[in-house]
C-alpha cells in the first residue's frame, strides 16, 4: 500500500507561482512512476504530466515552459512548480503513483484569480 498526500495549494493570481508537494508514505520501494493531474470545475480529470524513478519527465502541451515536475527520492516526495499561472490552471490537483498497481491522493485546491 502506498499513501499519497498533497500540499501546497491556494490562491494566487494570475502570472503567480506556487509550488506543490506529493509526499508518498508506505511501500515506497515499490513507486515506479509518478505524476501530476489536475480537474478543472466541469472538466475531466487531466494528465499534467509524469516522472520516472530515473527522473524522466513529460508534460502535457498545455503546461510545457510553466511548470515542472521533480522528485526527492531520499524525501520521497514529488514536487510541481507552477509558473506563470494562467486562471484555466484553476483545479484540483492530483498526484498519482504506480506500483504498478495505480495510487491516488486526496487532491490540493489550486485557484488562480486577480
Amino acid at each position: 500500500q502506498v499513501q499519497l498526500v498533497e500540499s501546497g495549494g491556494g490562491l494566487v493570481q494570475p502570472g503567480g507561482s506556487l509550488r506543490l508537494s506529493c509526499a508518498a508514505s508506505g511501500s515506497i520501494f515499490s513507486i515506479k512512476h509518478m505524476g501530476w493531474y489536475r480537474r478543472a470545475p466541469g472538466k475531466e480529470r487531466e494528465l499534467v504530466g509524469t516522472i520516472t524513478l530515473g527522473g524522466t519527465t513529460n508534460y502535457a502541451d498545455f503546461v510545457k515552459g510553466r511548470f515542472s515536475i521533480s522528485r526527492d527520492n531520499a524525501k520521497n516526495t514529488m514536487y510541481l512548480q507552477m509558473n506563470s499561472l494562467k486562471p484555466e490552471d484553476t483545479a484540483v490537483y492530483y498526484c498519482k503513483a504506480i506500483t504498478p498497481r495505480v495510487y491516488w491522493g486526496q487532491g490540493t485546491q489550486v485557484t488562480v484569480s486577480s
